[in-house]
């Protein structure tokens, strides 16, 4: 991809090729054509390093997938989540009380999310980009300078790339971010979350737990067959530890927080932590730069709108790219991107005071707080009208972008 003076500057160029730069860099691309030259740089081009990873899909983000024509690579080993199950207890409790149960359906025979592995989705992007015309390299742009008509980019490897607009996805420690001077707002909880694949001898049969114990949430999210994805929060130490311990251990450890519904347990793959907290940047945009993604923002994932919250994004940054770019007009000027952050600021700062909210009211153990909640969950499990607002809003399809209700832009 490396650009002779001749040629035109990349009408958009994408720094990150995981799951949010590749969507935004396809949905350009496919609204677009041959109208909008498109780059991605990314120095890991394919869906190896994701391991067994697997991250929930909700019902708008999903649409938006199969808009895009990547849905049916990625159906056949995504598992629809048929309920959620919700209580609140203590590890090792022999009996865990139901407060709440929220039917999977977000439309009729349409799931609210599925859950999906993180490698099927980039791999699927990734070739459906290629057949878009998305130039790619397997570089990562490590600085940038800004002009009047263009930003001048610089890879690792001393490439040279010209854009009307650089896309910022390189993940939660974005270097590119911190070279554009945006800062980051938020704090830490000093807690982690331990993650892990696990076998179980009983089908889940589609149904999502969310435990809260003392210490945090605790989410089992269906896998295909009988397997899960497992969300432990538990204090960064501890996390730490637990990971540190052999499988025998791990096990001895999880099956008291996991519960005994589904049988007997094996570990699948290496137990990983991560720290928590929130974080959300100053601005979502500078001079021709769009941030997106994890260095757009970081969510406790208590609600499982990490991912949600970047493709979110993307919903909102292509539409307006290619709204500009049909006028004739600039994709990189300061009126497109002031478009794309009146969409994402309000829901981002929205989604993040709720994950806040919710972490803190269910990561105690003080008697008071806990019949509160409990009595706050009891009653919206006796609301039809709230459980399915609730519904509607997890599944992120009526958060006003086209793609994400499915719609070509």
């Amino acid at each position: 991809m490396g650009r002779t003076p001749a040629e035109p500057p990349f009408d958009v160029l994408v720094a990150g090729g995981g799951m949010v730069g590749l969507a935004l860099a396809a949905a350009v691309r496919d609204a677009l054509g041959d109208a909008a030259r498109v780059g991605l740089a990314d120095p890991a081009l394919d869906g190896d390093v994701y391991g067994t990873r697997a991250s929930a899909l909700a019902a708008g983000p999903r649409r938006m997938l199969e808009r895009l024509g990547v849905w049916s690579a990625i159906e056949p080993s995504a598992q629809p989540m048929r309920a959620m199950i919700v209580t609140d207890s203590r590890a090792g409790d022999a009996v865990r009380p139901q407060f709440l149960e929220f039917s999977g359906e977000f439309e009729p025979g349409e799931p609210f999310a599925h859950m999906v592995m993180n490698a099927d989705v980039v791999t699927a992007l990734a070739a459906r980009a290629r057949a878009l015309g998305v130039e790619t390299l397997r570089a990562a742009i490590v600085d940038f300078r800004d002009g009047v008509e263009t930003i001048e980019a610089t890879t690792d490897a001393g490439a040279r790339l010209s854009a009307r607009l650089l896309v910022v996805a390189d993940g939660r420690r974005s270097r590119l971010r911190d070279l554009a001077g945006v800062g980051m707002v938020g704090w830490d909880y000093g807690q982690a979350g331990i993650v892990a694949t696990i076998g179980h001898e009983r089908p889940h049969d589609g149904v999502a737990r969310q435990h809260f114990l003392p210490a945090g949430p605790f989410a089992i999210l269906p896998l295909k067959g009988e397997r899960s994805s497992i969300v432990w929060n538990e204090s960064v130490e501890d996390a730490k530890n637990i990971c540190a311990l052999d499988a025998e251990d791990f096990l001895a450890e999880l099956q008291p927080r996991f519960g005994r519904e589904l049988g007997a347990l094996t570990l699948l793959d290496a137990p990983r932590w991560f720290p928590f907290g929130l974080r959300v940047a100053r601005r979502f945009v500078d001079r021709r730069l769009a941030l997106i993604g994890d260095a757009a923002h970081l969510v406790h994932p208590i609600a499982g709108q990490g991912l949600n919250l970047g493709l979110r994004d993307v919903a909102a940054l292509a539409e307006q790219i290619v709204d500009a770019m049909r006028l004739g007009l600039d994709p990189g000027s300061p009126e497109t991107l002031r478009g794309y952050e009146r969409a994402r600021r309000f829901d981002t700062l929205t989604m993040g005071a709720a994950t806040d909210a919710l972490n803190r009211l269910f990561s105690n153990d003080l008697p008071p707080l806990r019949a509160l909640r409990d009595l706050g969950l009891g009653l919206v499990d006796r609301a039809p009208g709230l459980k399915r607002f609730f519904i509607r809003q997890a599944a992120g399809a009526e958060a006003g972008a086209r793609l994400l209700r499915g719609e070509a832009l």
